[in-house]
């Protein structure tokens, strides 16, 4: 047989667990990481949904897919995740952190404090106490990773939804922190993810005026990103492909805005 050059991109004998799964960018990652060979476990909010997309992910896939309920700001709910998975699959190896959400503020000199506190634990302690939760299995696994949903917001001015962009910067931080801690045992990296258009977008708050600019953006690519586009991405991060990559954060937006020093 020739040299297979996608070899090291399968996921084949992984256990992968993927928070905020059910929908839009989660979706796609769970989509990718089954199609490449992954036990897949979807783990969202809303648990009917993560049933329903998990169900249609492994009749596509033919690959074991599930999904189940969990408030990932509830530590009980990520022990069941992870009892469930490791029940089912025999072990975890691979988890991405991809819940994440927040709004716009209308007033951003005035985000009340809760809603601070509300972000920095759905976008960055989540992923903290997840990450933690699955450390022992991880630490059993062959190319054990742990993968986090960024957001491009963390790395420039956005003080429209100043406590999202906050709290995802913090999770940058954070996670590299534990690459560090976690160096030549499990390997740790970060997607900033740029505009991607999806139903996610409209509950964020953006009306549809601003969904059609965003469709045309002024980017290196000319268009805005897919949920897939993300995924591959991820899908390289997690599997043995990027075996030499570890405490990155990686921008994934169409290459940023164009810069001009004339104009256009």
């Amino acid at each position: 047989m020739g040299y297979d050059a996608l070899a090291d991109f399968r996921m084949d004998g992984h256990q992968a667990v993927i928070t905020g799964g059910a929908q839009n960018i989660g979706a796609g990652i769970a989509r990718a990481l089954s199609g490449a060979g992954a036990k897949v476990m979807i783990a969202d909010l809303n648990g009917d949904l993560a049933a329903d997309t998990a169900a249609a992910i492994a009749a596509e896939t033919g690959n074991d897919c599930r999904g189940m309920a969990c408030d990932v700001t509830d530590k009980a709910a990520i022990d069941a995740v992870v009892g469930a998975t490791v029940a089912a699959f025999g072990g975890i190896s691979t988890l991405v952190n991809n819940v994440g959400w927040g709004g716009r503020h209308e007033d951003p000199t005035a985000i009340p404090e809760e809603d601070f506190i509300a972000s920095y634990k759905l976008n960055t302690i989540s992923a903290y106490r997840m990450s933690m939760a699955c450390l022992p299995h991880l630490l059993k696994a062959e190319n054990p990773t742990i993968t986090n949903s960024g957001s491009f917001s963390s790395a420039v001015p956005a003080y429209d939804i100043l406590a999202y962009g906050t709290a995802k910067a913090a999770l940058n931080q954070m996670m590299v922190s534990i690459a560090h801690m976690l160096a030549q045992k499990v390997r740790v990296n970060s997607v900033l993810i740029g505009t991607v258009m999806t139903e996610g977008y409209g509950a964020a708050g953006i009306d549809p005026a601003m969904q059609e600019r965003l469709m045309h953006p002024d980017n290196l690519t000319g268009r805005p990103g897919r949920a897939e586009d993300v995924a591959n991405a991820m899908l390289w991060l997690c599997s043995p492909a990027s075996g030499w990559v570890s405490g990155q954060t990686i921008n994934v937006h169409g290459g940023g805005s164009v810069v001009r020093l004339f104009g256009k």
